[in-house]
């Protein structure tokens, strides 16, 4: 193992938590701004890239791994948390909005995982986290995650997460999925991703279902999401009062009136 070998618990269902329990000297890594709570002899330290770079690299090593990070949308930087104590101690860290946390095991995905950009949340000190150019005109105009995904590699625990429910598909080789683009959360690195049009020119503007498809090919294992947080977002923008959203109890008769007569309850 050339991960640091850190042992979890996940608490709650859709607002959920990862409980990381450092044995001495073990460190997690997680991206800025994750963290919920942690014990006390637990060092946080901000650092540039994911860490795993040979302490050898030097500063051109750490600005290579920080620049691949730029790339993807993220922080410039990431937080590592290393037990300095005598026993084990927990850190935990939170997902940023309602969905699920999925621990992903490494070394049991042949050591690499492509996810969309903002599906990081913790690992083990050592996984890196790079970016995957989609080499592909059409997927990376179309593809809902452009040109660039985040790229998890080694041997170790990774933790993601996703908006709404979680499913999990295993694609048998030459067999066929077709998902919506936001609702790809990531996939093994031996999946063919391609997109692909919806075929009717009806369907593809009126349909609500966006213009093309993701099309995931076997043989790999697939994750996908019920509610991406672009869907949430909208709705939500959509309703808000300054895009002609009712902030004065939408669906109730009270509200109704209270319009009709340009009331205010507040």
């Amino acid at each position: 193992m050339n991960n640091h070998e850190i042992d979890y618990k996940l608490y709650g269902d859709d607002m959920q938590f990862v409980e990381v329990e450092l044995d001495p000297d073990e460190t997690v890594i997680a991206e800025a701004g994750s963290l919920m709570m942690m014990d006390d002899q637990i060092r946080m330290e901000t650092i540039f890239g994911d860490g795993s770079e040979d302490s050898g690299g030097g500063l051109m090593g750490k600005l290579l791994g920080a620049g691949k990070r730029v790339i993807t949308g993220e922080s410039l930087f990431m937080t590592t948390f290393t037990n300095e104590g005598q026993g084990k101690k927990h850190v935990s860290f939170a997902s940023p909005y309602p969905g699920k946390i999925i621990p992903m095991d490494l070394s049991e995905l042949n050591g690499k995982l492509i996810c969309q950009k903002d599906a990081f949340l913790a690992a083990a000190k050592g996984v890196s986290v790079g970016i995957e150019l989609q080499r592909k005109l059409g997927t990376g105009f179309f593809g809902g995650e452009g040109f660039i995904m985040q790229k998890l590699e080694g041997d170790g625990m990774s933790f993601i997460h996703a908006g709404g429910t979680m499913h999990k598909r295993v694609l048998e080789p030459g067999e066929t999925l077709r998902v919506d683009t936001g609702c790809l959360v990531a996939m093994t690195g031996d999946v063919d991703y391609n997109i692909e049009f919806v075929g009717k020119v009806k369907t593809a503007l009126f349909g609500g279902e966006g213009l093309f498809f993701a099309t995931l090919r076997g043989p790999g294992t697939v994750w996908v999401q019920s509610l991406p947080f672009s869907r949430l977002a909208s709705r939500v923008f959509a309703a808000s009062p300054q895009r002609g959203g009712n902030d004065k109890g939408e669906g109730s008769i009270a509200g109704g009136i209270f319009d009709i007569l340009g009331g205010d309850r507040r």
